[in-house]
This record gives C-alpha cells, sequence and structure tokens, in this order.
C-alpha cells in the first residue's frame, strides 16, 4: 500500500509500505477515508527531529471503515466507518478510566516503532477496541471532514477550553488563529462564553474565528496586543486565556492579557523550556494548567453536536489533497499558505 513517511526537514515522501495484518487479538485493520496534516507534523518537517535514513512513518489523525477484527475486539465488525483519537488506548486502565487516556498504560503514538501512521492508505489499530469510536454515518458522508476533527484538533481546542474553566460566566482570550486556536474559539462559544477575544492576524482565519464565535480580533502582537487586551477589558484582562501556540511569545502574552484570578491552559505543543512564572504572577493568582488532549475522553461528548448540524469544525479545512499530493500539502502548510489540509483517499 501507499503511505507518508518523513525522512528529515522538509523530506517527506509517499512510498509503497507492506499492507497492515492483525499481530495482536486486540488489533484491527482500518482502510483510510479521510486523514490530515496536523501543525504538529510540522515540528518535525521544519527539522526538530533528527533525519532518518529509512523514513519514519508520520499523521495521527484519521477516519476509516474496519476491514478486519481481531478474536478479541468485540462492538466493532467489518464495514463500520471509525474515527481514531491521536492515540491509540486500552480505554480499560486507570488512567483511561479517569479520562486520561493519553496516558494509557497499554497505548502509544501512531507512527511510532512498529505502528503505522494515520497518512496512508490502511492501519493497523492496537487495541482497537479501547480506540476506535464507531460513526453512524456512511462513506460518502458529507460530515466527514468535521467527523474527522474529533480525532484531535477539535478535542484539543474543547480540552484548552475545559481546563481553563470556559463557562458563560467568564471572559476568554485566544492566543493563536491556527486549526487548535479557532477550534478553541468554537468550543468555547459552544460552552457559553459570550465575550471571546481571538489574537490573530490572518484575515481568512480570524474571519473564520468570527464565524466560530469570536467577538473581538487583537491583531496587534506582543507589549501592543496585550494593551489592547486590555483595554478592550476594562484593564483586567479575560477571566481565562486559551493558548494554543506554544511558542515563548504566545506564553508571556497568555501571562500578560489574564485577569487576577484567571486561568491560562496551554495546549500549543510547548517549543519553550520553561515558563515566565514570576512574583508577579504569583500574586495576581494565575493558574496555569493544560496539556495534551485526552481526545478519546471527548468524542462521545462532541459528536452528537456535529451529526445534528450545531457546529462544524470541519470548516478550519481550507485544501484538499490527494495521497500522492501529501508532500505538497506539508509546503502549503509550513508556508502558511494553507490553514489544515485534509488527505482525501
Amino acid at each position: 500500500m501507499r503511505a507518508t513517511l518523513i525522512y528529515g526537514a522538509g523530506d517527506v515522501r509517499v512510498e509503497n509500505v507492506p499492507d497492515p495484518t492483525l499481530r495482536e487479538p486486540t488489533d484491527a485493520v482500518v482502510r483510510v477515508l479521510r486523514s490530515c496534516i496536523c501543525g504538529s507534523d510540522l515540528w518535525p518537517y521544519g527539522g526538530s527531529r533528527p533525519a532518518s535514513a529509512e523514513g519514519r512513518r508520520i499523521g495521527h489523525e484519521f477516519l476509516g471503515v474496519v476491514e478486519e477484527i481481531g478474536k478479541d475486539v468485540s462492538g466493532l465488525r467489518a464495514g463500520d466507518v471509525v474515527v481514531a483519537p491521536f492515540v491509540w488506548a486500552d480505554n480499560t486502565c486507570d488512567f483511561c478510566l479517569e479520562g486520561l487516556q493519553t496516558s494509557c498504560r497499554h497505548g502509544g503514538g501512531w507512527g511510532s516503532p512498529g505502528v503505522d501512521g494515520g497518512q496512508g492508505e490502511a492501519v493497523r489499530v492496537p487495541q482497537a477496541q479501547g480506540t476506535l469510536v464507531k460513526l453512524p454515518v456512511g462513506e460518502d458522508s458529507a460530515l466527514l471532514p468535521s467527523l474527522l476533527t474529533l480525532s484531535d484538533v477539535f478535542p484539543t481546542g474543547h480540552h484548552c477550553a475545559v481546563t481553563a474553566g470556559v463557562s458563560q460566566r467568564t471572559t476568554v482570550t485566544v492566543i493563536g488563529d491556527g486549526a487548535v486556536g479557532l477550534s478553541a474559539v468554537l468550543a468555547a462559544k459552544r460552552l457559553g462564553a459570550e465575550r471571546i477575544i481571538l489574537m490573530g492576524r490572518h484575515k481568512d482565519r480570524t474571519d473564520l474565528g468570527r464565524e466560530f464565535g469570536a467577538t473581538d480580533v487583537v491583531a496587534e502582537r506582543g507589549e501592543e496586543g496585550i494593551t489592547k487586551v486590555k483595554e478592550l477589558t476594562g484593564g483586567d484582562g479575560t477571566h481565562t486565556v486559551l493558548e494554543c501556540v506554544g511558542l515563548e511569545d504566545a506564553i508571556t502574552t497568555a501571562l500578560g492579557v489574564v485577569r487576577a484570578g484567571g486561568t491560562i491552559s496551554r495546549v500549543g505543543a510547548p517549543q519553550y523550556p520553561s515558563i515566565p512564572a514570576d512574583f508577579g504572577v504569583f500574586m495576581r493568582n494565575v493558574t496555569i494548567t493544560g496539556g495534551v488532549a485526552p481526545a478519546r475522553a471527548y468524542i462521545e461528548e462532541l459528536l452528537p453536536d456535529i451529526l445534528e448540524g450545531r457546529i462544524q469544525p470541519g470548516k478550519v479545512f481550507d485544501r484538499t489533497v490527494s495521497l500522492d499530493e501529501v508532500p505538497a500539502g506539508y509546503q502549503a502548510m509550513a508556508g502558511r499558505e494553507a490553514l489544515k489540509v485534509l488527505i482525501k483517499n
């Protein structure tokens, strides 16, 4: 079959690899219908990991059709349309039962040694019963793009909003107009926030942010951006800040715009060694939370709103490519020519 491999910075290739087969009785084989490129895929694409002479499988967001199941897998059968969270998990260990499938004692990540990546024609799914979520749609459903966001980007935005404590009583600043930031806007609106300030400077993206529920857009950065948010909030800042970038400038801005007694949640993969939370932050009683999103914990909660058309998180996809066009998709996202690239098999 065909699948995506990354060899090093800027070097993504689509090549022939062995077809996936059942290795364990808890496995399933899924034929991929839709996958996508994640902002976190751009870190190794940009050179954050050593080059690999053999290439590494890549991609962790996909949905598809069950082709085969192992003898210990129940609740699934061939022909089911399913979505896979961005990590696989048994969904029965103590961490999973606490809603922390990202720390599953028997789980792992797509593309790790011996495990397929999601950007390919098919995937062997370990711990299939605990990982895969059946979707009540057909293979040609118009909802597939929005349902695909349940694998990562929308639950990540939702996790950011939930851990920050977003509600009808809180004002919100979202830092970052990427797919996660826009998903956080949508999640905050879904949770009832009436004032959502989106910090971003790409008009096509911030326009989508307004459609998703942002009430204000701040294009300024650094101290200018902090000043603008303070002006919009009577000098106080907002109760909650959703940091969806992962760069040091973003967390510094978050500390600058959060209200005294407020909460910052960070879900952008951190590219900085420490948080500059000094004595002044301590004196303002600021809480810092967040982390990697346990997408599996949220899928059943978020699914009905997509199925019933109340939300359309799939609008974050602004470019669609075939599997063979994946290298061009990476180039488009890395060059900020695309917000988020959908791969259609």
